[in-house]
């Protein structure tokens, strides 16, 4: 179960972030599902660094704050499945099918991002609110700014992980498949959950159910994302 007030570790910053994620890539065989979409995660997280050294956020301090708080979230997920826990149920299917020989890659990247993004972006926007003692307003310039950047990923993604059209043409099964899902409707919702949950945020009975069935919901999109194509 994904609590709401679970807060990963920030000390370690965001190249801590970097060579962690690094460490997975190098651990991991290239075909393996979690390393589809680590690698993807990766570049980014690399990127928004670059950025945040550059000063191309308003409050680097909490951009930062939340970049590394929402890695974390993946990290323990990661961490969860390697010690025999089960992980948040958005994070099951990418799991429990990252091995499957049907499932294509771009297919395993879009489960994770949108494991990543429509669930444990609301709590990490969350957590970075508490600790930084701000209400939400003050994170939403920041929020929309890494999402440009993440949009942009989304595209070269589907670019260099789509089949040529030689291999690919409407009537393929994945052309629908990834169609269905879009990252700009997948942060919206994430938005607007993170806005909930911090309505609710007095009333931690409520704010944990909500954050059990964003889990459940989020989980079935990426089991519908990640369904085997032969």
């Amino acid at each position: 179960m994904a609590k709401v007030g679970a807060r990963p570790a920030v000390s370690v910053g965001i190249d801590g972030v970097v060579a962690r994620m690094r460490g997975l890539e190098a651990g991991l065989p290239p075909g393996d599902g979690v390393a589809v979409f680590n690698r993807v995660y990766l570049s980014v997280t690399e990127e928004i660094g670059r950025r945040v050294r550059a000063g191309a956020f308003r409050d680097h301090r909490a951009a930062a704050e939340l970049d590394v708080r929402f890695a974390g979230r993946y990290l323990h997920a990661v961490d969860q499945v390697a010690a025999g826990r089960p992980a948040p149920a958005c994070w099951r299917p990418l799991f429990q099918l990252r091995g499957h020989p049907a499932v294509r890659p771009l297919q395993f990247a879009l489960a994770g991002i949108n494991a990543h993004i429509g669930h444990d972006l609301a709590l990490a926007l969350t957590d970075t609110c508490r600790a930084l003692g701000v209400e939400p307003r003050a994170l939403e310039g920041d929020f929309h700014r890494i999402g440009e950047l993440l949009v942009m990923m989304e595209e070269r993604i589907r670019e260099e992980l789509m089949p040529g059209p030689d291999l690919l043409d409407v009537a393929d099964p994945l052309t629908h498949l990834v169609g269905s899902w879009t990252l700009e409707a997948a942060r919206n919702a994430a938005w607007a959950s993170f806005r909930a949950l911090w309505a609710l945020r007095t009333l931690p009975d409520l704010a944990e159910e909500f954050t059990d069935r964003v889990d459940a919901s989020v989980g079935m999109v990426g089991r519908c994302l990640l369904t085997p194509l032969g």
